[in-house]
């Protein structure tokens, strides 16, 4: 797999849920080993352990830009703003392309059910959700992002 985006969907695809598949695309990048990547994030999916807020692939793709370009000093106001800043770009880029940021919107009615069991990963399921296009979507935007970075820790 050459990209990102198709690593991500492929995770997804796999069982993976919406903010692990995009965490762990980059897992190798954060220092992170699989398992430890994947619990990390676990209960991002769904938006947020499938209460359909903030979309999972967009908050891991946040989780992942923190991880590669954060700051880790509290007096920095500097890195703190430069860091917003980027993530706001990140935010907005797939804002423009899908609409929301939301899972629920991003879902449909019809798709955005409640309560805390997930749905079965059946091929219509797969079929019917744009879950994987957005984790692929998520990681694109944050690989090509991090291409644009001359020297990612430099911009911090």
């Amino acid at each position: 797999m050459n990209t990102k985006g198709e690593q991500a969907q492929a995770l997804f695809e796999e069982g993976y849920n919406c903010a692990q598949a995009v965490f762990l695309a980059f897992a190798e990048e954060q220092g992170l080993d699989r398992p430890a990547a994947a619990r990390l994030v676990s209960g991002m999916g769904g938006g947020m352990g499938r209460l359909r807020e903030t979309c999972g692939a967009v908050s891991s793709m946040v989780l992942a830009a923190g991880m590669l370009l954060g700051y880790d000093d509290p007096h920095d106001p500097e890195a703190k703003a430069a860091l917003y800043a980027q993530i706001q770009t990140l935010a907005n880029r797939f804002r423009e392309k899908h609409g929301s940021l939301i899972c629920r919107e991003l879902l449909g009615p019809e798709l955005a059910g409640q309560g805390s069991v997930p749905d079965a990963r059946t091929p219509q399921y797969y079929q019917a959700r744009p879950c994987g296009r957005l984790c692929a979507s998520a990681a694109g935007i944050l690989e090509e992002f991090l291409k644009e970075q001359t020297d990612p820790r430099e911009k911090r």
